[in-house]
């Protein structure tokens, strides 16, 4: 039997062209399962001076904010999740960078408002974090975590009116709403407008470890954070503008920007 071939040319696999949004989130969750562990602080005076942008972490205890870190950074145990909320009463530092050249740090502060710690501990570390927050030099940005359960409560409060004036100088401020798994799409929405309301400035994202949601937005956000320089950069290119057809189509030898 003679075999006739199909004089028709072949089609090309039609190529899928990359998905940017997907392509910023894998290069940041990368950048963040870098993080290791640097140092840990009893009080300011134990932190070493860094020149590298740090990234803080702060909430009540039960927040969920070591199964953040953890979860972003995509370790089990970096964040030490203590048996006991509000007794780990210690800065932790943890550096960031490809190729052991650190880029960044994460700043993991101690939870407070737990009811068990006595309350001269608690006025105690309220001081040390307060003052963390207003005079580390390096801090480019505040992660605030919060169970969208309680939403922003008075203590809260009270750290946001700490940080207010270096926001307006430009420090960045999210709040992470986690176990938002725990609320219906209805009650999510409702809270996620609330919070935005309270947020003076800052931006608000709801997060999910389980149903590992608002992990790209999350870690994306933090990477720009770390790397103005580099999304600045990003941005200028995406917005070039290729003007050579135009000309061509034009027929004249100035070139013409098409809207």
């Amino acid at each position: 039997m003679t075999n006739h071939k199909d004089p028709r040319p072949a089609r090309a696999t039609p190529s899928v062209p990359p998905n940017p949004e997907k392509t910023a989130a894998a290069t940041a969750l990368g950048w963040l399962h870098t993080a290791k562990f640097l140092t840990t602080a009893p009080q300011l005076h134990f932190l070493p001076a860094l020149d590298v942008p740090e990234i803080a972490f702060v909430g009540r205890s039960n927040a969920g904010k070591s199964t953040c870190i953890n979860t972003l950074t995509q370790q089990r145990q970096l964040a030490f999740a203590s048996k006991k909320p509000g007794r780990t009463q210690h800065i932790n530092l943890f550096s960031l960078g490809k190729q052991g050249v650190t880029d960044a740090v994460l700043a993991d502060l101690p939870g407070y408002g737990y009811a068990a710690v006595p309350q001269q501990d608690k006025i105690r570390w309220q001081q040390v974090m307060a003052n963390y927050l207003v005079t580390r030099e390096n801090l480019v940005g505040i992660v605030l975590l919060c169970d969208p359960r309680h939403g922003i409560t008075e203590l809260d409060e009270i750290l946001l009116d700490v940080i207010r004036p270096r926001v307006q100088e430009g420090l960045k401020f999210l709040i992470v709403l986690t176990k938002s798994d725990k609320l219906t799409r209805a009650e999510a929405t409702k809270v996620l407008s609330i919070t935005k309301l309270q947020a003076g400035g800052g931006e608000v994202m709801l997060f999910s470890a389980p149903k590992r949601k608002g992990i790209d937005e999350v870690a994306d956000l933090l990477w720009r954070w770390a790397h103005p320089q580099q999304t600045l950069q990003a941005l200028a290119a995406s917005d070039v503008v290729d003007l050579q057809p135009a000309t061509e189509s034009a027929g004249v030898g100035a070139p013409q920007a098409t809207s």
